[in-house]
């Protein structure tokens, strides 16, 4: 089959995938698999692809690194908790023969304590809650991770190799000529070609050092980290880097095969040791068991990026092909179990609550919720620009409002702005419960989670609330489930500013005519 074929072939499969609420990346290790089932052999071409997919990868994390996001207390306590699972995993490692070296076996083992960032940050992106407590400590929690498994992966990258390898460290060195080079990109496509370029000039001059080629793209990424154009330079290469690492997740899947099937299962049963090594230290750390338990279900998957580091590792002839197919059936099958519970995490919450509460530590909590009686006629839900715009209107009216917001840094921006706003997760049936609405006109619900606004607004009528409850609506599909929830005023901004708009033109041109 042509590598045409190939691709044609993880496209459909990706679409099915997706149509399943599942990441694309999975049907292409399927394609992978069923590729080596019918006995097709490696292409050169495939490889090459499935190479340029890891430089441009490894140059936009260098690119994204900020070691800024690692200093709360939580994300450290949580992350540096995690480190206890290694002990086991390296066991388990050990005992499969997946890789002889020790620093090799300590890479791979942290590469599979770390969680997927890029599974978490779409499904929380997807339901409103990439901003919410729970998802700012879990994605710090993440990154941590990740500069954990990257600083090993570099160590063992220059593992036997010469004193001319090591001057790929000093790559970073050349941030003033890069910073020139991006000033002359002027247009989209120009940035585009600098960014591959750069990753390439990585690779090629670490291979010519002596040293392994996607360490090189790494450390050129780091000599424009925290420049202010790093970001969209990042942008410019994602959907490019996506499609080269088509390539290398058909060949991690090429690579699964009987010797490493029976690895892979052991591996995906030892996922289930992660969430409790993050739900424990959060809660010990005072948050509620409803925040911990979020965070852990959350994490429980394991990383691509450790498929990442197995096929670096492959590479650097320290992890034998079944090691890889292994990790590839581990993280696959992960995903296939962490992205429906990831889904239903609020739901099986409220299942497992009377249970999980009895671990929570008594006293105020960092993430505590308003209670009691709330003084106010007016509550806004979710204060982002809509809910700051109905919050002013309400105040100009000198009525009293309040605002709730589950993301703690909107709560401190309007405080210091001398606004009333208090955290609360809107998707948290005991915030609803605790909470006093006598003397409350209405509640307006402006998050952007359909499942937010219709579980807060059912909480709403179960406590037989009988004030006006308005909520926004993004498409016309989400008004009949809001109505029957019990909301009673529904805006559609999309389509309401756009008439506003033509509204307002229209009657200045009658007015000029």
């Amino acid at each position: 089959m042509c590598l045409a074929g190939v691709l044609l072939l993880a496209y459909f499969s990706g679409i099915l995938m997706v149509r399943l609420g599942l990441p694309a990346f999975l049907g292409y290790l399927a394609v992978g698999v069923v590729l080596r089932m019918a006995g097709f052999p490696r292409d050169p071409l495939l490889a090459l692809f499935a190479d340029l997919g890891v430089y441009l990868l490894l140059f936009t994390v260098g690119l994204g690194l900020r070691l800024e996001r690692l200093v709360r207390r939580e994300v450290l306590g949580t992350g540096v908790f995690q480190l206890l699972l290694l002990p086991p995993f390296l066991l388990l490692l050990y005992l499969l023969g997946l890789a002889q070296n020790p620093l090799a076996l300590l890479v791979l083992a942290v590469a599979l304590v770390n969680p997927s960032t890029v599974l978490l940050a779409r499904v929380l992106q997807g339901k409103g809650e990439l901003s919410a407590l729970h998802g700012q400590i879990a994605l710090g929690v993440s990154v941590f991770l990740d500069v954990a498994s990257l600083a090993l992966l570099i160590l063992v990258g220059f593992q036997g190799v010469g004193p001319l390898g090591f001057l790929v460290l000093l790559f970073p060195l050349l941030r003033p000529f890069l910073v020139h080079l991006f000033a002359w990109a002027q247009g989209a496509e120009l940035k585009l070609l600098l960014g591959v370029a750069l990753a390439l000039l990585g690779a090629e001059a670490a291979r010519l050092l002596g040293a392994p080629e996607a360490l090189g793209a790494l450390f050129m990424g780091l000599g424009l980290a925290r420049h202010p154009g790093a970001g969209e330079v990042a942008d410019r290469l994602w959907a490019l880097r996506e499609a080269f690492l088509v390539a290398f997740f058909v060949q991690a899947g090429m690579a699964v095969g009987p010797d490493g099937f029976f690895a892979g299962l052991l591996l995906l049963l030892a996922l289930f040791l992660k969430p409790p090594f993050l739900f424990l230290p959060l809660v010990r750390q005072g948050f509620r068991a409803r925040t911990a338990f979020l965070v852990g279900v959350g994490l429980a998957t394991y990383s691509e990026f450790a498929l990442v580091a197995a096929g670096v590792l492959q590479a650097l002839g320290h992890l034998a092909p079944s090691g890889v197919g292994a990790v590839a059936l581990a993280v696959g099958g992960s995903f296939l179990l962490g992205a429906p519970l990831l889904q239903r995490a609020h739901r099986l919450y409220e299942l497992w609550k009377s249970w999980l509460l009895r671990l929570e530590r008594p006293g105020l909590h960092p993430d505590e919720e308003p209670q009691g009686a709330l003084g106010t006629r007016w509550l806004v839900v979710g204060m982002g620009r809509m809910g700051a715009a109905a919050y002013r209107f309400l105040a100009e009216q000198g009525e009293a409002v309040l605002g709730l917001d589950s993301d703690p840094a909107k709560v401190a921006y309007h405080t210091g702005k001398g606004r009333r706003v208090l955290y609360g997760d809107a998707e948290d049936p005991s915030l609803w419960e605790g909470l006093d609405l006598v003397g409350v006109r209405g509640v307006i619900l402006a998050l952007p989670d359909l499942e937010a606004r219709l579980r807060a607004t059912r909480a709403l009528r179960q406590k037989d609330f009988r004030g006006v409850v308005g909520a926004v609506s993004y498409a016309r599909e989400e008004d009949t489930p809001l109505l029957e929830a019990g909301v009673d005023v529904i805006f559609h901004p999309l389509l309401e500013a756009g008439e506003r708009l033509a509204e307002r033109v229209w009657e200045k041109a009658r007015a000029w005519a």
